[in-house]
């Protein structure tokens, strides 16, 4: 099924109004089966009649079934203003801080602090490169605030000090001055060319920062506790998140291997291997830490849609920042 998905995602984003594709169960008259397939999200599911030819996407790759499924344009969750907030409580300074709560680099809104991990024996904040990193724009030693700064933190309210993230790599179309001419009218006339790039590849929207008191943050994470281990994502697992904005929400992953194209406010990153989830978040609950029901660490939330929830896997997480849980 990998395989398949594998050889054909270039040929689906090709299409217009795809926004992303994954391995899961095929859903039929609103109800999952037990039929792998290829699932291709969309920003919005029309009736084949309005769609050229060539953007509809087949029922099947090599005898390997489809499934179409409208997600809206997926976009990174961090805090548009302070009105967005749920949980009031999650908004406050709180010290010790716990995961779930609001953190950010001084120069952005505000995300969720997602858990107290380890990295060189020494205890670090992590939560997403948009939230601690503002989306590479920041330096090592940068003042992470806990409350971010959509909820009132400023200077005073500095918590630690950023120490390390993951480049996100943007996708930027190099057209050449004959694409650049030729772009605006191939796109009213609906032949706009859409690829998928091969050399911009995410992995992780993932940062860390340093506490300045190891008494500052706590070990939990608001209203889960203490995680102490890693979990590999499966396909129907049940995973919860306590997050900033809409606190504590459960749900299922419905999609792994995801491909996936991100909007960082005008901005757009390609994600690979993510996991996708139906369980709820709002802008402001990125960061946040996804467990399974035993509370071992799956995943880290970035991004989403409507009704769809992406997670970096956690094992990408400790390969690419060097942090071990527990």
């Amino acid at each position: 099924m990998r395989s398949a998905k594998a050889a054909n995602e270039a040929a689906i984003f090709a299409r217009a109004n795809v926004v992303g594709v994954a391995v899961g169960n095929r859903v039929t008259g609103g109800r999952e089966t037990d039929e792998a397939c290829i699932v291709v999200y969309v920003e919005a599911k029309r009736p084949e009649a309005q769609l050229r030819h060539r953007d509809i996407v087949p029922k099947a790759f090599g005898g390997v079934r489809t499934d179409v499924v409208e997600t809206g344009r997926f976009r990174a969750l961090r805090a548009a203003r302070a009105a967005e907030a749920v949980d009031l409580d999650r908004t406050k300074r709180i010290r010790p801080a716990p995961g779930g709560v609001s953190i950010g680099h001084f120069q952005i809104t505000a995300g969720t602090l997602g858990v107290l991990a380890h990295r060189g024996g020494r205890p670090v904040i992590l939560s997403n490169n948009h939230v601690l990193a503002n989306q590479n724009a920041a330096r090592v030693g940068d003042p992470i605030l806990q409350p971010g700064p959509a909820d009132g933190g400023r200077l005073q309210d500095t918590i630690g000090r950023l120490v390390d993230f993951v480049p996100i790599q943007f996708h930027e179309r190099r057209l050449g001055p004959l694409g650049r001419l030729l772009a605006p009218l191939l796109a009213v006339a609906g032949l706009g060319l859409k690829r998928l790039p091969t050399g911009s590849v995410n992995r992780v929207d993932a940062a860390v920062a340093e506490p300045i008191n190891a008494q500052s943050v706590a070990p939990n994470i608001l209203g889960i506790g203490r995680v102490g281990r890693t979990r590999d994502p499966e396909l129907g697992m049940h995973v919860r998140k306590s997050g900033r904005t809409s606190g504590i929400t459960d749900g299922r992953v419905t999609a792994l291997d995801a491909t996936v194209e991100v909007d960082y406010g005008g901005q757009t990153a390609v994600f690979r291997e993510q996991i996708v989830s139906d369980l709820v978040s709002k802008g402001g609950d990125s960061g946040s830490l996804v467990v399974d029901e035993n509370a071992r660490a799956v995943g880290l939330l970035f991004a989403g849609g409507a009704t769809t929830t992406l997670i970096n896997p956690i094992a990408a997480i400790e390969h690419f920042l060097d942090i071990t849980f527990g």
